[in-house]
């Protein structure tokens, strides 16, 4: 298969619109990281445009070298104690109703930067008490007591990637375990809480893997599924091993389905914080997770 050009189920809207502009001008005047820049994401034309935006808590460098990641890997500098309050502030500008925080991994650090992500969730519910706040993290290296310290801040919903299969974690992930990221998923499961994951084909996973993979995350209590293709960052970044026909992405939608997660979000283009508040509301049936943004116009 040649994977040298993108197929034409692939296509990704570019930057524009007033929407757009306002986002971009609050992510600088708030002097904000966002993933969809460091991670070189497909969707930020679009979700930039329709005034949504997840930000990257802990600054842009992360400790941990994932062989699939755009964020820049090396010696974070020091910690932001300013930063909790800008993000609160910058939700609170865009009118969000559902928002979107992830982080890199900070595995200098003695809770991996677990209290700085209590801080910025309890200051987004201290300026924005009716938005609801999902969080992407990483694992924290599997201690409980650091998940822990950001459940305890009270996230409407808690996801962290397991990315692919277990097989392939080693050469995708390097750092991170499969057996690992399941356990933090399950103890936020046990707490009670709305938990979500994600998985990307196109790695060299096999049929047999993937529908594995997703009876496992069926049976630690998932909640929330998204599937989507992995993009080469770049040539130093692990190469595609396939582009994944849109027929087939439904079809693994139908099997999370029927292992028994709530919500299945599967396309080419779908990323963890791919329209979240629509997934949110699709599982939960309330329309208050829904995104507004007094900025755009919306």
């Amino acid at each position: 298969m040649d994977t040298t050009r993108k197929p034409s189920w692939l296509r990704a809207k570019l930057p524009s619109g007033p929407g757009y502009s306002a986002v971009r001008s609050l992510v600088d005047q708030h002097k904000l990281h966002t993933v969809c820049q460091s991670a070189q994401c497909p969707n930020l034309g679009e979700c930039w445009s329709r005034g949504t935006a997840t930000v990257m808590i802990l600054g842009n460098i992360c400790t941990r070298s994932c062989n699939f990641c755009a964020v820049q890997t090396g010696r974070p500098t020091e910690l932001d104690l300013g930063e909790p309050a800008r993000v609160a502030e910058a939700v609170a500008t865009m009118g969000l109703r559902h928002c979107v925080i992830t982080s890199v991994a900070r595995d200098e650090l003695s809770d991996g930067g677990a209290s700085v992500w209590a801080a910025t969730i309890r200051a987004i519910r201290h300026r924005n008490p009716s938005t609801a706040i999902e969080v992407l993290v990483p694992d924290f290296k599997g201690r409980l007591q650091d998940v822990d310290t950001v459940l305890d801040a009270r996230p409407d919903i808690f996801n962290h990637n397991v990315e692919t299969v277990e097989r392939l974690q080693r050469p995708v992930r390097v750092q991170a375990r499969y057996d690992r990221s399941r356990s933090v998923l399950r103890h936020a499961k046990s707490r009670g809480f709305t938990v979500k994951t994600g998985i990307m084909l196109g790695l060299g996973e096999e049929a047999h893997e993937v529908e594995q993979t997703i009876r496992d995350l069926a049976a630690d209590g998932m909640d929330i599924l998204t599937i989507g293709q992995y993009l080469q960052p770049s040539k130093q970044h692990l190469p595609i091993a396939r582009w994944v026909e849109p027929e087939e992405f439904v079809r693994w939608k139908q099997f999370g389905l029927a292992a028994g997660l709530g919500v299945v979000e599967s396309g080419a283009m779908v990323r963890s914080s791919y329209h979240a508040d629509e997934q949110s509301q699709r599982y939960t049936g309330v329309d208050h997770l829904n995104t507004q943004n007094a900025l755009a116009g919306a």
